[in-house]
C-alpha cells in the first residue's frame, strides 16, 4: 500500500468523501457561474443589483446542495427515484391549480423568497426514475413492448401536465431527454424510427390544425414558427426578439465590442437580456472568442459527466450521469440555437449564465447526483 492509500484510508469517511470529490467538473461549474455573473453585472449597467448578487448567493446555496447530495449514497438516491418523480408530479399538478401566472403561463409556485419552478425538478426526477428501472429492468427484456411501454408512460405524463402550462420547450426537452435515456439504455432502434415517422405526422397536424376549432397549439406558438421560418415578416412583434438577437451576435465580431460596451444590451434594445438572451449579450460584448470560450466549457462539463459514466460499473449509476449530462447538453445547446435563429424561441434559459433561481439549484442538485455516482462507484 502506498502512502498515499494508506493516508486516504485513515482519514474520516467524510472528509475521504471529499478528496474523492469530482473536482475538475465542480470547477468547470463554477467557472461557467462566474461567466454568468460577469454577464449579469454587465448588463445591469455595472451593478450587482438587481441580478448578480442574488445569482452569486444562489449558485453558493446550489454548490451546497450539490457537495451534501454528492455525500449521500448513490444507492440511497436509486431508491428515492420513485419518490422524487412522484413528488414532482404533485409539484406540477399543484401548479396546475394553484400556481403563479407570469408572462401568460402558470408555471410557479410562490415560496416568499423564491419562485419555484416544478418542471425544472420534473427533468431531473424523470431521468433518475429512468435510470433506477433500467437498472432493475434485465437487459434482454428492454425492448420488449410491455417494458418499452411503461417508461413511455413515465415521460409522457410529466410532458402532459408541463404543456398544459402551457410550456412548450420544456415538454420537448422531457420528451427527448426522456427518449435518449431509452436509447443510452439499449432499447432497439426500431421504436425512434416509428416515433421519429409518428414525430412527422405529428407536426403536419400541428400546421393543419391552424386557425380550426381542434387548434393544437396557443397563437403565440404559432407566431414563434412564423418567426423562427421567417423573421423579418414582423420585425418590430414576433420577430423583434430573434431580429434584435442576430444584430448583437453580428455585431460583437471576433473580439467584441468590449465588456459593458454592448450597445443591444446597454440601450435595452435586447429583451431579456438577463435571463433566455444572456448569450447574445456575451457574444456581443466578448465577440466569437468570448462565446465560442463558454460553450468550450460547457463541452468539457459533458467530457467529464461521460469519462466518470463510462468508468462507473454501477448501471444506474452510469445512465443517471449520461442521463444528467444529455440533459445538460440540451439545456444550452436549445438555448444557443434559438438566440442564433436556428430553433424557435421556446423559453430555455441558459445553465448557470441565465438569472433565475430554480433553474439553478436543481441543476447543481442534479450535479450532486453525478457527483454521489462518481465517489461512490465500485473502486
Amino acid at each position: 500500500m502506498s502512502y498515499l492509500e494508506y493516508t486516504v484510508k485513515t482519514v474520516p469517511s467524510g472528509i475521504r468523501k471529499l478528496l474523492f470529490l469530482n473536482w475538475p467538473l465542480a470547477l468547470l461549474l463554477t467557472a461557467v457561474a462566474s461567466v454568468g455573473f460577469l454577464m449579469l453585472y454587465s448588463v445591469a449597467g455595472g451593478s450587482f443589483t438587481p441580478w448578480a448578487e442574488p445569482q452569486m448567493k444562489r449558485f453558493a446555496l446550489g454548490v451546497v446542495t450539490m457537495v451534501l447530495v454528492g455525500m449521500v449514497p448513490i444507492w440511497f438516491w436509486r431508491n428515492m427515484a420513485g419518490v422524487a418523480y412522484l413528488a414532482a408530479l404533485a409539484l406540477l399538478l399543484f401548479v396546475e391549480f394553484f400556481g403563479t401566472v407570469g408572462m401568460g403561463a402558470q408555471r410557479w409556485i410562490d415560496l416568499g423568497f423564491m419562485r419555484l419552478q416544478p418542471s425544472e425538478l420534473a427533468k431531473i426526477t424523470l431521468v433518475m426514475l429512468l435510470a433506477a428501472y433500467y437498472d432493475w429492468l434485465p437487459l434482454k427484456k428492454v425492448s420488449h413492448p410491455i417494458w418499452v411501454a411503461l417508461p413511455v408512460a413515465m415521460i409522457l405524463l410529466p410532458t402532459f401536465l408541463v404543456l398544459k402550462q402551457p410550456d412548450l420547450g420544456t415538454a420537448l426537452l422531457l420528451l427527448i431527454a426522456g427518449g435518449g435515456m431509452m436509447f443510452l439504455a439499449g432499447v432497439h432502434w426500431g421504436y425512434f424510427a416509428a416515433v421519429i415517422a409518428m414525430g412527422v405526422g405529428a407536426v403536419s397536424a400541428v400546421f393543419q390544425s391552424r386557425g380550426t376549432d381542434w387548434q393544437l397549439l396557443k397563437d403565440y406558438q404559432f407566431r414563434r414558427i412564423d418567426t423562427f421560418l421567417d423573421p423579418s415578416s414582423d420585425p418590430l412583434g414576433a420577430g423583434y426578439h430573434i431580429t434584435q438577437s442576430k444584430i448583437a451576435l453580428g455585431s460583437g465580431g471576433w473580439g467584441g465590442r468590449g465588456f459593458m460596451q454592448g450597445t443591444q444590451s446597454r440601450l435595452n434594445f435586447l429583451p431579456e437580456k438577463h435571463t433566455d438572451f444572456i448569450f447574445t449579450t456575451l457574444a456581443e460584448e466578448f465577440g466569437f472568442l468570448g462565446a465560442f470560450s463558454l460553450l468550450l466549457l460547457y463541452t468539457l462539463i459533458i467530457v467529464f459527466c461521460i469519462s466518470s459514466a463510462l468508468s462507473n460499473k454501477d448501471r444506474f449509476s452510469s445512465l443517471l450521469t449520461l442521463g444528467i449530462a444529455l440533459t445538460f447538453f440540451l439545456f444550452f445547446a436549445v438555448n444557443m440555437s434559438m438566440v442564433m435563429g436556428l430553433a424557435p424561441v421556446v423559453g430555455v434559459p441558459l445553465p448557470l449564465v441565465s438569472y433565475g433561481g430554480s433553474a439553478m439549484l436543481v441543476l447543481l442538485a442534479a450535479f450532486g447526483l453525478v457527483q454521489s455516482a462518481h465517489i461512490h462507484r465500485p473502486r
